[in-house]
């Protein structure tokens, strides 16, 4: 149960402060601007990796549980239960922001200003990019080292910095689920749910390519 409890915690934490920076500057009419949002996106990840781990190894993204048991470094059956926990983290997430700022229409959510299957591609590579950087620094289902999550935070932040605009830069669908179930805005909802999980199959596969030892417990 740490390991699900940890998934909840963490989910949570990063839909609470990321999403919530969105509805806040939603909210002041930008006062917090894209800027900071991207910014605490960065640094909400990197302290949540530190947190938990060690623990479940601080997925908190469907996609990167799925990819991580596509490598054959994560139980397959394990799968359900670590989406559900991420699931249920960012719903509650999402709860309290609709308590918290009920003016806000979005509650952070994703949005995308291009046309569906431009937005696809940029979320499908966002999340390729953010794969490929995860499974470098991580074995098993662990996260190592110091510079892990400072890594991925890092990450984070560069592709939310220059990609939210466009696409919001959600490439965690339980991150876009919370928003959307809260707030009702379902439009476009599909791509966030599906070109994460792609973009970081293909992160896998790239790096079995290129780093066969660090990326299939197989190979």
């Amino acid at each position: 149960m740490r390991k699900y409890i940890s998934e909840v915690i963490g989910t949570f934490s990063l839909v609470f402060c990321g999403t919530g920076a969105m509805a806040i500057n939603e909210v002041t009419g930008g006062d917090i601007t894209h800027v900071g949002v991207a910014i605490t996106w960065g640094l909400i990840v990197m302290a949540m990796i530190y947190a938990f781990g060690e623990i479940s190894g601080a997925h908190f993204n469907p996609a990167v549980t799925i990819a991580f048991a596509y490598a054959k470094k994560f139980d397959w059956k394990e799968v359900p239960k670590y989406i559900m926990a991420q699931c249920i983290g960012a719903i509650l997430a999402s709860s309290v922001l609709l308590f918290l700022f009920p003016q806000s229409e979005y509650l952070g959510g994703t949005l995308p200003v291009l046309d569906d299957l431009r937005a696809f591609v940029l979320e499908l590579l966002l999340t390729y990019f953010l794969m490929v950087v995860i499974i470098n620094v991580s074995t098993g289902s662990k996260e190592i080292g110091t510079m892990a999550g400072i890594a991925i935070g890092g990450v984070v932040l560069l592709e939310a910095m220059f990609a939210g605009p466009m696409t919001k830069a959600s490439m965690n669908p339980a991150r876009s689920l919370g928003p959307a179930l809260l707030s009702g805005h379902w439009e476009h909802q599909w791509l966030y749910f599906t070109a994460p999980v792609l973009g970081a199959l293909l992160g896998v596969l790239t790096c079995k390519l290129v780093k066969p030892k660090n990326c299939c417990d197989d190979c």
